[in-house]
């Protein structure tokens, strides 16, 4: 298990390296990348802050409960702090496991839970303004 919370670029390679096996015939990974829009406006670049003591502790438990639940051989989480530009990788999750099914489904319930429990914050910087963004449903905290 690879746990990384970082202001340096995500590059997956490392993390497929990590978590590829022989015994493993499917390695999943997801990288979740900056747009350049979100709810109609057009997003110049994001801004994200963490507690990194406590979101390694989080995404450490996030790839506890995928790995209790699934039966991958092993999973790496990467996730970028500091300003990311569009076109950026700001979170890399990578699963392997024997068959792709249970590497699909594994990658997904990580990225999903991460996204719940994590403490990291992502600050959305548009024309016009700046605004804290929360969770899935793309809620408004902060409109600056």
């Amino acid at each position: 298990m690879l746990i990384r919370i970082t202001a340096d670029p995500l590059d997956p390679q490392p993390l497929i390296e990590h978590v590829r096996r022989d015994e493993s015939g499917a390695v999943a990974l997801f990288l979740g990348v900056v747009r350049n829009n979100n709810l109609g406006r057009r997003v110049l670049h994001l801004e994200y802050d963490a507690y990194p003591q406590m979101a390694e502790k989080k995404l450490r438990q996030v790839a506890e409960e995928v790995m209790s639940r699934w039966p991958i051989t092993d999973i790496a989480i990467a996730h970028r702090t500091g300003r990311l530009e569009i076109g950026e990788t700001s979170l890399l999750v990578v699963v392997s496991s024997p068959h792709r099914h249970e590497a699909f489904e594994a990658c997904q319930q990580a990225v999903n839970r991460i996204k719940e429990i994590a403490p990291i914050w992502k600050k959305e910087v548009w024309e016009g303004g700046e605004t804290w963004i929360e969770g899935e449903d793309q809620t408004t905290l902060q409109p600056q």
